[in-house]
């Protein structure tokens, strides 16, 4: 049986994108506890230095619960794997020459073609972009959301205007 549509989207990232669609909120979701999970000691280096970064800003913004750990450790380590294979592309380039053998088995000439982590890069990207939306962390995501800011002072000439509109509607 295929899905419907995208997954629902958690209720706190909803609240926090000022409830758009204007559908109900879910009020029974499980709230997991509001904890920071432990780092993997599996994780690759790469993926421990991501974790170590995102971790604090994540907690920052309220996304980040214990149950969270599974999809945080799977996020850095696809961020390190598309570390892995960049550096490897970087070295050896995204072309490689390939022998070409002949129905003997020898060696008949070469020809050019994608280095295979050009594949493992793209894959890469796609998990990492897909994990950043999840946790409402891509440029597009974060600019539907609406983060609790400072405190704004009160415009006295902002009151005055938004007075005089409510008075004429009042007439």
């Amino acid at each position: 049986m295929g899905r419907r549509g995208p997954p629902p989207k958690p209720t706190r990232l909803r609240i926090l994108e000022g409830n758009p669609g204007r559908r109900p909120l879910n009020d029974r979701e499980p709230k997991p506890r509001d904890a920071t999970p432990v780092l993997p000691a599996w994780l690759s280096p790469d993926a421990k230095t991501e974790w170590r970064r995102i971790v604090p800003e994540l907690r920052r913004l309220g996304l980040l619960t214990l149950v969270d750990r599974a999809a945080l450790a799977a996020y850095c380590q696809a961020w390190a794997e598309l570390q892995i294979a960049t550096r490897l592309l970087e070295k050896e380039g995204r072309i490689v020459e390939v022998d070409v053998f002949g129905k003997d088995g020898a060696v008949t000439g070469s020809k050019s073609q994608l280095h295979p982590a050009v594949k493992l890069q793209r894959d890469a990207f796609g998990r990492v972009k897909q994990f950043l939306a999840e946790f409402g962390l891509t440029p597009a995501s974060r600019a539907r959301l609406n983060a609790p800011g400072p405190a704004k002072e009160a415009d006295p000439f902002e009151e005055y205007l938004q007075r005089g509109r409510s008075d004429q509607k009042n007439a």
